[in-house]
């Protein structure tokens, strides 16, 4: 009987069976068990020991900090050392050198009891296992690194072409992305998500994008991608990836100039707060008929640049960025804006004071910033060359634009939706319009609540088919056919408007 059990032993090391402390050290190298800290503590309780583990300078990675001698530990970091042992004052030592791709590590382990064969065969291969993990998480961190990289890179496009700046944006996505941007439009879409998914759904876009949209996470919303795409078959894509998911929403603007990006992407914001309210979760933005549509293209023009002619005396780079600030600053919050541009929200006031001092404007006016608003997206389709008044024409003023018949009539049925409502929700907004969007001083000229005024305002919404409170051109163009109608009095400019 014993010869047999003997025997069954010799048979078991000879097949090559595994002892437990190695099927546990094994599982360490599980993927929900990858924690070089953990294998360190496994370690000192199954050889009964102090263990640390140093890097090359001798810093603690993992374990318990132990008196060692820096030169020793050098020395097997750099490989002039393979391995070392000490005995000495009722302790004993092994230090063992851990292969990494970069840079070597140390394993060293005390304990009070010799090393035996299987505590040495426990360190040695433990040692083997810490190499593995560790050159697994340089992998995993220099893979993070990368798309990290990658995704600034794809912020930089997107923060360059809000600003116009389509030559630059095609040389940086060149490089990465040949042929990404060689179309002369597109469409901007913004995939709404919970912002604790948002990193999920951005990498399910990148993938069934591949390298034919530029995929950004949005630097302003915590839950929002942005997808810029010159491809028709773009929209189909995104729309089967919403069906799929049923917390997420999908906003899409309509065809744009590269150079119009940032008017593509409020579009798609704008369709995304339809998109709430459709079975399907997705929405185009409704080309509807818009105020500028309905002037003079000719006198609009020259109005447009009569108004912002103050700002040709800059160098083409700084009207530029000024043009390009103020058109996104008087579209969303200076917060916001600065987070797309990637710059300070500071920045974004200075530029738009320096717009507003040369325009001699106060855009604290909702009617100014409406009228600034039509000049600054008018003159995105203006060649970039300055337009002169002929000296006996002064050129049509803003008025003029405004009161054509196709433009009252326009302003009169979209503002006469609100008449049936006994509540007056006309007056009211157009007293809150006067007051600068500010409930409160509009609720003291009603003498109501300012909860009232913003009740109202916000019913006023659904009928207008346009956001207010949110402002943005919907609000701009309520503006307009206030003034268009003359229930507001048209701002006062220093230039002929």
């Amino acid at each position: 009987m014993a010869g047999r059990a003997h025997g069954n032993r010799q048979q078991e090391a000879q097949t090559g069976t595994a002892p437990a402390w190695a099927e546990q050290l094994l599982e360490h190298l599980r993927p929900a068990g990858r924690d070089v800290r953990r294998v360190v503590a496994w370690l000192s309780g199954t050889v009964g020991a102090t263990v640390a583990l140093l890097d090359a300078a001798g810093d603690l990675v993992a374990g318990d900090r132990l008196p060692l001698d820096a030169d020793l530990v050098t020395g097997i970091a750099a490989g002039r050392i393979a391995s070392a042992a000490w005995e000495g004052q009722g302790s004993h030592l092994r230090l063992v050198r851990v292969e990494h791709p970069s840079h070597a590590c140390v394993l060293a382990v005390s304990r009070q009891a010799p090393f035996d064969r299987r505590a040495s065969d426990v360190v040695t291969h433990t040692a083997q296992v810490l190499g593995l993990l560790l050159t697994a998480n340089e992998s995993a961190a220099a893979g993070h690194r990368l798309r990290r990289v990658t995704a600034d890179l794809r912020l930089a496009i997107l923060q360059l072409l809000m600003v116009e700046d389509t030559v630059a944006a095609r040389r940086v996505a060149a490089g990465l992305w040949p042929g990404l941007l060689d179309a002369d439009t597109a469409c901007v879409y913004v995939v709404e998500s919970d912002p604790a998914v948002r990193d999920r759904i951005a990498e399910e876009c990148l993938e069934r994008t591949g390298e034919d949209a530029l995929v950004v996470r949005c630097p302003a919303m915590d839950g929002h991608v942005i997808v810029v795409s010159p491809r028709d078959t773009m929209g189909d894509a995104l729309r089967s990836l919403v069906g799929r998911h049923a917390d997420l929403f999908l906003g899409g603007s309509v065809r744009q100039s590269l150079a119009r990006t940032a008017t593509a992407y409020g579009q798609a914001v704008s369709a995304l707060a339809v998109a709430h309210f459709r079975p399907d979760k997705t929405a185009v933005y409704a080309e509807r008929t818009h105020p500028e549509r309905l002037m003079d293209p000719v006198a609009l023009r020259g109005w447009t640049s009569r108004v912002l002619r103050p700002l040709d005396t800059l160098s083409h780079h700084t009207r530029a960025e000024l043009l390009a600030t103020s058109r996104l600053g008087l579209e969303f919050t200076a917060v916001n804006a600065a987070k797309v541009l990637g710059v300070s929200r500071n920045t974004v006031r200075a530029r738009m004071e320096r717009v507003e001092t040369l325009l001699g404007t106060d855009f604290a006016d909702l009617t100014v910033r409406a009228v600034v608003h039509l000049a600054l997206n008018t003159q995105i389709g203006l060649p970039d060359t300055r337009l002169a008044d002929g000296p006996g024409d002064p050129g049509l003023r803003l008025g003029d634009l405004l009161s054509g018949p196709a433009v009252r009539t326009w302003a009169r049925d979209l503002l006469g939706r609100l008449d049936a409502d006994a509540r007056n929700p006309r007056r009211t907004l157009r007293t809150w319009i006067a007051a600068g969007g500010n409930a409160e001083r509009a609720a003291q000229t009603l003498g109501v609540h300012a909860q009232t005024v913003r009740e109202h305002v916000r019913s006023a919404e659904p009928v207008l088919e346009r956001q207010l409170l949110a402002g943005g051109t919907d609000l701009y163009e309520v503006v307009l056919a206030h003034l268009a109608v003359g229930d507001l009095d048209l701002p006062a400019l220093p230039r002929p408007a």
